[in-house]
């Protein structure tokens, strides 16, 4: 991975906004704490640092989900990664 927590830390709200927009369902103070910590530093990954390819990305958080996470971490990734590809991509 490429990004520092600095890094993170310092575009938290461009990258919460980004989550918020594609997980409106569920608020920020609503999704699992580990799901928030690898959707934050993916959504970084994605959008400002651009440092991997979009596949890549995803397919690491959704690994990093399935090992770590509940049983619906890796869709719930997996979804809201997606739906901020297909956003950013406009």
């Amino acid at each position: 991975l490429s990004a520092d927590i600095s890094d993170v830390i310092k575009n938290i709200r461009t990258i919460d906004s980004s989550i918020q927009k594609s997980a409106s369902d569920r608020p920020i103070s609503e999704i699992n704490r580990l799901d928030l910590a690898i959707l934050r530093l993916s959504v970084f990954e994605l959008i400002i640092s651009k440092s991997a390819p979009e596949k890549v990305i995803v397919d690491e958080a959704v690994e990093i989900s399935k090992e770590y996470g509940g049983d619906s971490s890796a869709s719930f990734v997996n979804g809201v990664l997606g739906a901020i590809i297909k956003n950013e991509s406009r």
